[in-house]
């Protein structure tokens, strides 16, 4: 396994596999104006597996998929059995909005995906219209119970924004129960499409644990040994687990793990990076696996990343970019680099 200049290893890789979405999440994207990567720039399903492959012989053992959406890629069950198939692929997942998950959560499971990641950021349908521009909540709520009916370890992702969705801590976490899921609070962002970001909205670790502690008593960290893991998680006293992401407040970079590869085949080595690496061109113009390997590599040894810890240095903090900022490159948009 090969590690950064801070010690860290190249253990988890998140594939993009469209920038495209149906949701307009005001976390995610801008209000009104998108920069798409061009359609003869994505990958193929073959060069995916390639890809993959070769950093799977480097150490990475968690693969996700992502998008944008990545329901939305035609035949994801196909490219899900390419990539469960590759020798050293511990842990094959997916983050989704649910939107159309009802009818592909049996066909991905018998394809060989192990975990679901289900984004929902309120149970009242009005307030997702408000949010994400979108009237398909009952849609979401079906993609959950038709995650779990096709035997999916299923969790739940929320993001909090003060004023927006900080009411419904307790009643996600009793949802999650009820549907036997995990729901992880995640802090708000100030990266991507975030153009609307500002301080005041982020709620905190702290505040979440208030919140929940106010509600069911002395709440417990849970332990679980894996120091790279994004959500620290707790336990109420009752059993029932939750996780919070703390990326805003308390960056967790010095254990960072994660690398993104955008669909068209840019390595993001942070979710903050300013550029990333093109793999698609040494790809297409006949590298070979050792040769990528060897690309890969050195560009990971070099890495020092820790972009979350520099913005909280930030003393006037602001969005990362405005529309123009992402216009100029559409891989610095959210739903282009895999969240």
């Amino acid at each position: 396994m090969i590690t950064d200049r801070l010690s860290r290893p190249l253990g988890s890789l998140r594939v993009s596999v469209t920038d495209r979405c149906n949701l307009r999440c005001r976390y995610c994207m801008p209000e009104q104006e998108y920069a798409w990567l061009p359609k003869q720039s994505i990958l193929t399903f073959e060069e995916i597996t390639r890809l993959v492959g070769v950093f799977v012989s480097l150490g990475v053992e968690k693969v996700r998929l992502t998008g944008g959406e990545p329901l939305l890629r035609h035949d994801l069950p196909a490219l899900t059995a390419m990539l469960a198939r590759i020798d050293g692929v511990r842990d094959l997942a997916m983050t989704t909005n649910g939107l159309l998950l009802t009818k592909q959560a049996e066909p991905l499971r018998q394809a060989g995906l192990g975990r679901v990641t289900v984004s929902l950021d309120t149970l009242q349908p009005q307030r997702m219209q408000d949010l994400a521009r979108s009237d398909r909540h009952a849609d979401v709520l079906a993609g959950i119970a038709a995650a779990r009916a096709a035997g999916f370890r299923v969790k739940l992702n929320t993001v909090v924004m003060r004023g927006v969705n900080d009411d419904e801590l307790v009643g996600l976490v009793e949802f999650a129960r009820a549907n036997q899921a995990e729901v992880r609070f995640i802090e708000y962002m100030d990266v991507g499409g975030a153009t609307g970001w500002s301080p005041e909205q982020v709620v905190s670790q702290r505040e979440i644990l208030e919140v929940l502690s106010a509600r069911y008593g002395p709440i417990t960290p849970v332990t679980t040994g894996d120091i790279s893991a994004p959500a620290e998680r707790f336990q109420l006293a009752d059993g029932a687990t939750f996780g919070i992401v703390a990326s805003t407040t308390a960056p967790f970079c010095r254990s960072c793990d994660r690398s993104r590869l955008t669909a068209d085949g840019t390595w993001l080595l942070c979710l903050y990076a300013e550029r990333g690496i093109d793999l698609r061109e040494p790809l297409r113009s006949g590298a070979s696996d050792p040769g990528l390997a060897d690309l890969i590599a050195s560009t990971w040894r070099g890495r020092t990343d820790r972009g979350a810890e520099e913005r909280l240095g930030v003393v006037h903090r602001a969005p990362l970019y405005q529309v123009d900022g992402l216009r100029a490159d559409p891989h610095r948009e959210m739903h282009t680099r895999g969240g």
